[in-house]
């Protein structure tokens, strides 16, 4: 296992360095999507609506951040259960994303998905979201404010800390 600085928007020939267990210090832009975030962006793809941001390319980090505190850039921010998303990851990935982080184990329909859109699942640490949050350069809510906490956030990170699951 080896430790890899990897910067966003994925690129194939990262893709191709990375082995399951590697630790990837991310670097660039994610997008935070929780469940409610995911079966929007699922209605509007199949609607044939544009998504608030640009899919291709994207790593989403399933994740809805905490109120930042006066002086901070963003409040703690852990990553969910991924499971829950598993329903809609295929028709994101079809989209174009080729990231995605989270923590848990994912079904074999999402590993296949993966797999054949050339995407990567990364883990991250779960009860670490302080730590996490350390990595956020800046963050900003910038899809379905509605939606509360589990509004769409677009994050710039500098060396955020993932794991290989699932390439």
């Amino acid at each position: 296992m080896k430790e890899i600085s990897i910067d966003l928007p994925l690129k194939i020939a990262n893709r191709a360095l990375l082995q399951t267990g590697d630790k990837v210090l991310l670097s660039g832009i994610l997008y935070t999507a929780r469940d409610a975030a995911h079966k929007r962006m699922v209605e509007y793809l199949q609607s044939g609506k544009d998504i608030p941001f640009e899919l291709k390319n994207a790593a989403i980090f399933y994740a809805g951040p905490t109120p930042a505190r006066p002086g901070t850039i963003c409040g703690v921010i852990g990553p969910t259960t991924s499971v829950r998303m598993d329903k809609y990851t295929p028709a994101i990935l079809k989209a174009g994303a080729k990231v995605l982080i989270g923590k848990g184990e994912r079904s074999s329909e999402v590993i296949d998905a993966i797999q054949q859109n050339q995407a990567v699942y990364l883990v991250a640490v779960g009860g670490a979201a302080a730590l996490l949050s350390k990595c956020v350069l800046s963050s900003e809510a910038i899809a379905w404010q509605d939606l509360g906490t589990e509004a769409i956030h677009k994050l710039v990170v500098k060396d955020f800390p993932c794991y290989v699951s699932v390439l």
